[in-house]
């Protein structure tokens, strides 16, 4: 997760992080990913049943109850561990969240246990009632995804009206209080959207919004041809920094952030280390804190059936299963090969990422999108659009 605004924009300086110690359970959620003393924000798939039909699912929901998901009393002895291990976040997903009946108990206990509970949704089961109960409980997020303006929108989630309906959501959301943002996946089909999406927000004051590069899992495996091009990928890091800034020029400072790409991080400073120099010094300080890609370490995922993920998108390989064991100990056992090496991965990175000079700020990128490209988990990530000359030398 690259904050454009925070990095590009200086929203955010090394010393505001410095100022908390840099601790997990002192920082607040919009500095969590600089901690030092990173434990996993754990995102749950609370159900794989969802009334939408999304093209690019990760998690290939569909409207039908998943086998084996997780009954109350098993979400909430989760919740207690996730809690006494530390872990700040738990971000409740699906399929569609809002379809699980149990949501509102769950995210209230996670509260009361002292996490700080996030939903990501499709948005169209978001009623004004709905958004009122989930601000009274203490969500302190609600991540809509949106890939489009109306029919292009419709044409990724396979349901017509459902642009209108997660528009209606989001409204709610804003209307009762709840913090809400976008969440848009970008491809060669919709980035053309990007500029309407940055309008939308700015029109009706959004306070985040999100741009997901393309992770081929799940039904968006059959989509890897409609990735950008490491051109193209340029083109729209540029166009989203552009766009940023001229938010904030106008006063109007909305968080905006780059997902699963963590040659973003990079490709900022470069930009920076030529427009403001001295920024550019401080953007590098805060990128060695966030440490690039976590998956396996900083972020981790449960399926709805209490399989254990290094993260969302990376379902063909499972550590165990809270069911049997607690996610504490399974997220601690260094005598499953792969989960020890992922805690300290660059010995094992291959081809250009293992000498990459910008390797103590990404950490290898995406691992996931690696193996189903490639089929080797260690070998370079195909998204990474930095040149041989830009990864090279000091």
């Amino acid at each position: 997760m690259i904050g454009i605004s925070k990095l590009y924009c200086g929203a955010v300086e090394p010393a505001d992080v410095l100022r908390y110690g840099a601790e997990t359970d002192r920082l607040p959620s919009n500095l969590l990913q600089f901690a030092k003393d990173k434990r996993p924000i754990v995102v749950w798939n609370a159900t794989r049943r969802c009334n939408l039909k999304c093209i690019h699912c990760y998690s290939t929901s569909r409207d039908a109850a998943g086998e084996g998901e997780l009954s109350t009393d098993e979400a909430r002895g989760m919740i207690d561990d996730l809690t006494a291990f530390g872990s700040p976040v738990i971000l409740f997903s699906g399929g569609e969240p809002l379809m699980r009946a149990d949501l509102p108990e769950l995210v209230g206990y996670a509260v009361e246990r002292g996490m700080r509970a996030v939903i990501s949704t499709n948005g169209t089961l978001f009623t004004r009632e709905t958004a009122a109960l989930y601000r009274k409980i203490g969500l302190s997020y609600v991540g809509v995804s949106l890939d489009g303006i109306g029919p292009v929108h419709d044409s990724f989630r396979g349901v017509e009206g459902a642009y209108l309906r997660t528009m209606k959501g989001i409204k709610a959301c804003m209307d009762e209080g709840l913090r809400v943002g976008i969440r848009f996946t970008i491809t060669k089909r919709n980035v053309t959207e990007i500029r309407a999406l940055f309008d939308l927000v700015e029109k009706q004051n959004i306070p985040r919004l999100c741009f997901y590069h393309l992770v081929y899992s799940g039904r968006g495996s059959a989509l890897i041809e409609e990735d950008l091009s490491h051109r193209d990928t340029r083109r729209v890091v540029d166009l989203i920094m552009d766009r940023t800034r001229d938010l904030f020029d106008k006063g109007k400072p909305i968080e905006v952030l780059t997902v699963d790409n963590h040659a973003d991080g990079p490709y900022v400073y470069l930009r920076l280390l030529k427009e403001e120099p001295e920024r550019a010094t401080e953007v590098l300080t805060l990128l060695r804190m966030n440490e690039g890609n976590s998956s396996g370490k900083g972020i981790g995922c449960v399926s709805w059936d209490g399989e254990v993920h290094a993260d969302q998108f990376w379902r063909n390989v499972s550590f165990g299963n809270v069911k049997s064991r607690p996610f504490s100990v399974i997220w601690s056992d260094m005598s499953n090969q792969l989960m020890a090496r992922l805690k300290d991965r660059k010995l094992f990175l291959k081809g250009r990422c293992a000498t990459c000079r910008w390797l103590d700020v990404c950490n290898g990128n995406f691992r996931a999108r690696a193996e189903a490209a490639t089929g080797d988990l260690w070998a370079p990530d195909p998204a990474c659009y930095l040149t041989d000359q830009e990864i090279g030398g000091k």
